[in-house]
């Protein structure tokens, strides 16, 4: 069937008139009439099914090209954009990678080592009862000179130490037992370190002088409960913590260290009249009109292994040296005011920690009198050594420090210790080269109620102080010492000692209650439970 033109057309007007807004129209004809219908019915035959056509688009018009400016300002404004987009990415990133850490205390650590923070502390409670205790007896008003039993908090630190922009480094600690209340007193390590190199860094703060084997070992880790005499003399008792700037070389089996420091954070702990580099009126690091210059110190610490098989088996030999120069003050009038220096010990003791070995001042009388003694400076020396071999070590230091100044001609006072260890439980002593000292012990098998007994330690030692020379009369004192050592796991310590004083000579001493010690006898046992994280 053919339809004329005009038909056509009629069904173009139709479908417009009628499906304007429909998607397909269908149509019929009428095969008698010819005529056109959109809907089916007799005698009517489908033509077929009809689409709307649009009319065509107008032809859009050519963009613009831009010039150059406009070409840079789009593309800085897309690596805004672009660098925004990567900043979110990287800060989702580092908190997806972020994680704490609880396999050796509480450490926060970032995946990709640039920061890091861990919370430490250590808690150490230990008891004294003196089995032997005959000593002179006091009279009068004075205080009695028995040493007290008792039990006591030794050591109560908390403190957060970590890393930023993995070459920096920084740590705090405080110690609620330092100081009596004295503000800033509880303060021991306060440093920033930057880590030059992997084997070098430099630190400035508050921190440990570098100077010998047992004083660099923490005391978390010590064998004894109370580091030896001629240590605690020379490098603890006067505060061993000094504020001032250092430098180490560390490699795994050997180190470097060397510091310019100045007198130390808070008063002296030990309650004695020295106070790091010298004595003032305000304890230490507060100071006033009066207390004069700052005390200051060189020192240096060189250690290694010149002989290494393994980790159970090396020999471990260092060398210490400082100048340490003393503040002295005067008043107007000439007479002494404040400054100077002592030194003192005492056998071991933890809980009553008197004084029992002492030099008083070397710093007294008028400035310019013919009895005065002026303490300008002293030189300490140390010399140390250890071995390791399997579960059995040795250990053995000397130290001694040169007086010189006013009415001094170089009085030298020195002291040693020796001990060897053995673990029963077959462990071995715990080494760090890049320290020079001693580590974190790990037991072979943790205690448990089913099979695991921990590490057990026995030891046994000899320790020796002199701090009598020339006009000096501090006194002498040897004591012999053993101990028993259980570790559960590697945080937590049960300490016993066993002290026996050989040898008290206090018989020229200045002070009362140091003479009343002359040929005492006595023996100590001490206690400690340890927990450190």
């Amino acid at each position: 069937m053919k339809l004329s033109k005009l038909s056509l057309a009629v069904i173009g007007i139709l479908g417009i008139a009628t499906a304007r807004n429909a998607a397909a129209l269908e149509l019929y004809v009428d095969t008698k009439t010819k005529q056109l219908y959109s809907e089916p019915g007799p005698h009517r035959e489908k033509l077929g099914t009809f689409v709307r056509v649009e009319d065509a688009p107008a032809k859009a018009e050519a963009p613009k090209p831009l010039d150059q400016a406009e070409l840079d300002k789009i593309r800085d404004e897309l690596a805004l954009k672009a660098n925004a987009i990567a900043a979110l990415e990287e800060h989702v990133k580092e908190a997806e990678e972020f994680h704490v850490k609880l396999d050796d205390g509480i450490e926060f650590k970032s995946k990709d080592g640039n920061f890091k923070a861990a919370i430490h502390g250590r808690l150490q409670v230990d008891s004294q009862v003196n089995l032997t205790n005959e000593v002179a007896r006091a009279t009068g008003n004075s205080t009695q000179n028995e040493l007290g039993d008792g039990a006591g908090l030794r050591r109560a630190r908390i403190g957060v130490e970590g890393t930023f922009f993995k070459h920096y480094e920084y740590k705090f600690e405080y110690d609620f037992t330092r100081g009596n209340g004295t503000t800033g007193a509880g303060v021991t390590d306060a440093f920033l370190r930057w880590d030059v190199t992997k084997p070098f860094s430099i630190k400035v703060g508050s921190f440990k002088e570098p100077f010998s084997l047992e004083e660099a070992t923490s005391n978390r880790f010590l064998t004894f409960i109370e580091r030896h005499m001629a240590v605690n003399t020379f490098v603890d008792n006067p505060n061993t913590y000094k504020v001032g700037i250092g430098a180490n070389y560390a490699k795994e089996r050997y180190q470097i260290g060397a510091s310019l420091q100045t007198e130390p954070v808070g008063a002296n702990p030990s309650g004695s009249t020295s106070s790091a580099s010298s004595t003032n009126t305000n304890g230490g690091s507060n100071r006033n009109n009066g207390s004069g210059d700052t005390g200051w110190e060189v020192n240096g610490r060189v250690s290694g292994l010149p002989w290494f098989e393994s980790k159970t088996k090396f020999l471990h030999v260092g060398l210490s040296g400082s100048y340490v120069n003393v503040n002295n003050n005067f008043l107007a009038n000439n007479n002494f005011n404040n400054g100077g220096f002592n030194f003192v010990t005492n056998p071991a003791a933890n809980v009553d920690r008197t004084s029992i070995l002492d030099t008083g001042n070397l710093t007294s009388g008028s400035l310019g009198s013919a009895n005065s003694r002026i303490v300008d400076n002293f030189t300490r020396f140390g010399a140390e050594s250890a071995l390791v071999y399997g579960p059995w070590s040795a250990q053995a230091e000397y130290l001694q420090a040169n007086i010189s100044g006013t009415g001094y001609d170089g009085e030298t006072l020195d002291g040693y210790y020796a001990y060897g260890s053995y673990f029963l439980t077959g462990e071995s002593r715990a080494y760090k080269g890049s320290t020079g000292a001693w580590n974190r012990l790990k037991p072979n098998h943790n205690f448990d109620l089913d099979s695991g007994w921990g590490a057990w330690e026995i030891a046994a030692g000899y320790d020796y102080l002199n701090l009598n020379d020339g006009v000096i009369n501090g006194g002498r004192a040897a004591t012999a010492r053993v101990a028993l050592n259980w570790y559960p796991n590697s945080h937590f310590r049960l300490m016993a000692n066993l002290v026996h004083v050989l040898d008290i000579n206090t018989t020229n001493n200045t002070g009362a209650r140091q003479r009343a010690f002359n040929n005492a006898d006595l023996d100590l046992f001490e206690m400690r439970a340890q927990v450190d994280f």
